[in-house]
Parts: structure tokens; C-alpha cells; sequence
């Protein structure tokens, strides 16, 4: 179904063209993180976030932790979060908002990771640093009161590294992932396939702005390489049920679906959908799109019922009696 461009998205393009912003490729990685500093758009209330250094699988890390209002009668669940930016862009700042948002609808303890970036920390840097901060949250997740759905999740980059830190931890006893929710994500090096062709200029995300991010990664290590590709992995089966998010009007579009069928050929659960009329990155312009919500909404609802279906009974706080 061919959906025109939305208003709202319309906009923010002409917004970003007004700008008249040089290409990443002639800017130095300093420079490109100054586009992408500060969240985007308000920022809902929750009723704790705590800044901390946290224990690494190589080096301290840092990590925000949101704590959601507590809901009675419904498992506290816990998602792990990897922010977006080509692996070389976005902080906890940047996306501050969305970790808020999705705190709040999928009623989760969310530890958002800040992974050190390339090319600085090149590849597989930024996958240690991801698992790490995995695995130190479900050793807290008892102190927080987790008694539901252990998840990860990411957009762009971080869907790559969601994706790519799921796999890792199928082969472990420590850690046993409920879920994961991969937005927009980096699937592929392929720069050739056909939402490449269509949105590689004017659009956001442009095939040179990804050919740029890839460099800066992997450098002359292989691209192909299934730790960064993981639409590459030799088998995906046994990897946890998956929510796969995608932008009509997204150079990443076609590798995220294809990441979605591949899974469902493996046997995995799968949740995929198509957002009509946005852009790459959408999910940070909650401001912007109704559409962040409704996502939001339904990506909560099967954390949710996850939850429920896997906590303990009577593990959880009861609604009073009436």
C-alpha cells in the first residue's frame, strides 16, 4: 500500500532542510553528536531516575535507570534499552523521552546503556558494552522488584544491537530474554536494496549518512560480518519472540522486515509492523506523530501479558479489596 508522505513528517524534512546542515561524511563524529544531544519534544514524569557507573563485560559503563509508577496487581517487567545513532551518535539524553515512554506502557524498570561509541570504540565495543549492561540488570532486576518479562530493545543502531546481543545471550544459563523490540532497525550492510533506492536522498536517513555511520563501525573489519549484520546469522531459531518496527519512508525499511521474515522462518513469534507516512527515527518525535503512542501502546500490551504469563503467582502487589 503506497501511503503519501505524512504532514507532520513533511515538515521535520522541511525543517531539516532549512538548516542547510553540511553531510556527516564532512563532519568529524564530534560534530555529528551535537545534532543529536538532547531529547526531543516533553518529557513525561516518572517518579524515580537514577545515573550510574555500572560494571561492564570490559570497561564501566554508565546506564540510566526509570522506574515507572508501580501498578497493583501487575508484574514490574524490565527492558534493557540501546539508543540509536549509527553506533556513533546518541547519549542518554537523546532518548530520554522515549525510555520514559516506554517505562510508562509496558509498566517495565527501563536500564538505558551507554555504550561507548564509534569510532572511537569500534566494533564489537559497543556489543560488549550492551551485553554487559544486560546482564548486570537481570542481577538487579530482585532489588527493583522484577518479577515479569526480561526484554531488550533499541531503534536504528540500537535495533542492530538489541538483535545482535540477543543472539549472544541464547547460548548463555545467566540470562533468558522474554522479548525483543527491534525499531527501525540496522539489519544489513546491503545499501543496495529497494528502500535504499527509494529514500536514499530526502528523506533523513540517507545512503550516504549509513555508508558513513558503517565506516566509522566496522572501518576495514568485514560488514558482513553476522555480530554486525544480523540478518546474516547463520540460524536464528531459538532467539526470543520479537516486535519489529518499521518506517514506510525508511532506507532501513526493507532490511528490518527481511530481519522479521527470517526470524518467523526460524520459528520465532513474531510481531511485525509498518508505520504508514513516517521517517526514520520517528519514535523520538512523540511530539510530532500520534503514532509514537499508539506503538508505544501496543509494544506495552505485549510486554504486559509476557509479564503476567511469567511471573511467579502471588509474586506481585494485589489490588485491595473492595
Amino acid at each position: 500500500m503506497n501511503v503519501t508522505l505524512h504532514p507532520e513528517a513533511v515538515k521535520l524534512l522541511a525543517e531539516l532542510d532549512a538548516l542547510n546542515l553540511p553531510p556527516l561524511s564532512a563532519v568529524s563524529p564530534d560534530e555529528a553528536r551535537q545534532r543529536l544531544a538532547t531529547p526531543l519534544g516533553p518529557l513525561p514524569e516518572l517518579p524515580g531516575i537514577d545515573d550510574r557507573e555500572i560494571a561492564g563485560t570490559t570497561s564501566p559503563i554508565r546506564a540510566r535507570i526509570y522506574h515507572p509508577t508501580r501498578e497493583p496487581a501487575e508484574p514490574l517487567n524490565l527492558i534493557v534499552f540501546f539508543h540509536g545513532g549509527g553506533w556513533v551518535v546518541g547519549n542518554l539524553d537523546s532518548h530520554d523521552g522515549a525510555c520514559r515512554q516506554l517505562a510508562i506502557a509496558a509498566h517495565a524498570v527501563v536500564v538505558s546503556v551507554d555504550y561507548r561509541l564509534a569510532p572511537e570504540f569500534p566494533f564489537p565495543t559497543a556489543i560488549e558494552d550492551c551485553l554487559g549492561g544486560l546482564l548486570w540488570a537481570n542481577q538487579c532486576r530482585r532489588e527493583w522488584g522484577v518479577e515479569g518479562a526480561v526484554c531488550v530493545a533499541g531503534d536504528s543502531a540500537g535495533g542492530n544491537l538489541a538483535a545482535v546481543v540477543a543472539i549472544r545471550a541464547r547460548a548463555r544459563a545467566d540470562i533468558q530474554l522474554a522479548y525483543q523490540v527491534l525499531l527501525y532497525p540496522v539489519t544489513d550492510c546491503d545499501l543496495e536494496t529497494e528502500s535504499y533506492r527509494l529514500f536514499a536522498e530526502g528523506y533523513g536517513l540517507t545512503r550516504d549518512s549509513m555508508r558513513w555511520f558503517w565506516r566509522q563501525y566496522l572501518g576495514e573489519h568485514d560488514w558482513a560480518d553476522p555480530e554486525a549484520a544480523p540478518l546474516r546469522c547463520s540460524s536464528l531459531a531459538g532467539l526470543p519472540p520479537a516486535y519489529v518496527v518499521t518506517a514506510e519512508y525508511d532506507t532501513l525499511r526493507d532490511e528490518g522486515e527481511a530481519y522479521a521474515d527470517r526470524l518467523r522462518e526460524a520459528g520465532v513469534p513474531v510481531t511485525r509492523e509498518r508505520v504508514a507516512g513516517v521517517l526514520h527515527g520517528f519514535m523520538l518525535h512523540g511530539h510530532r506523530f500520534d503514532e509514537v503512542q499508539q506503538v508505544n501502546h501496543r509494544i506495552g500490551q505485549a510486554i504486559r501479558q509476557l509479564g503476567a504469563s511469567s511471573a511467579p503467582a502471588a509474586s506481585f502487589p494485589t489490588a485491595p479489596a473492595v
